[in-house]
């Protein structure tokens, strides 16, 4: 592919990315059907099909900008990072989650797995792990799973309400473990 977009395409692919999330607003995504997604957006049914193969892949899409944010959010911090102070792009993430929370809980089972959960996963180890090589620091592969495994597994449980706490709570807390990973000695 040569990364060359259609904007056709693109406006497509982002009226349908807004009609499921409107129609996620009103009820469950296994309520959604890929006619109603269509008739939001204006399209039809064929022309949903040439974009994506279901109401998952349209609905990962549609979230993809919530990976994104987590892990820059994860990552908005230089120097010594403060145990006490989440950086505040880490707080306006969790804060955001609400809006559109009855999807991520559709694709982000508890313990962090299904389809947003893995995309999640592996955008975060990957930037774990490269930030830990730039700085030189020991484990990189292994550190940066567990902090890619740990930041999943606590967001899905705290939007699935087994982890308690407010959204600042746990931006707080999640940063204080995530903390403890990258400070571990391991050798």
């Amino acid at each position: 592919m040569s990364g060359v977009q259609d904007p056709r395409a693109a406006r497509t692919r982002s009226r349908l990315r807004t009609a499921l999330l409107e129609a996620c607003a009103e009820q469950p995504l296994s309520e959604v059907s890929v006619a109603e997604v269509a008739q939001r957006a204006g399209v039809g049914r064929a022309t949903f099909y040439l974009h994506y193969t279901g109401l998952e892949e349209l609905a990962v899409d549609a979230c993809a900008d919530v990976v994104r944010e987590a892990v820059e959010a994860l990552h908005a911090w230089r120097g010594i990072p403060d145990p006490a102070a989440p950086p505040p792009p880490l707080e306006t993430f969790f804060e955001g989650l609400e809006q559109h929370r009855t999807v991520y809980t559709a694709l982000l089972t508890p313990g962090g797995g299904g389809p947003l959960g893995l995309v999640l996963h592996r955008d975060l180890r990957e930037r774990s792990r490269t930030e830990r090589e730039l700085a030189g620091a020991p484990d990189a592969e292994l550190v940066a799973a567990a902090v890619a495994g740990t930041f999943t597994g606590v967001l899905a449980d705290w939007l699935h309400g087994l982890v308690p706490g407010t959204a600042t709570e746990v931006a707080g807390r999640v940063w204080r473990l995530l903390i403890a990973l990258h400070s571990v000695r391991l050798g």
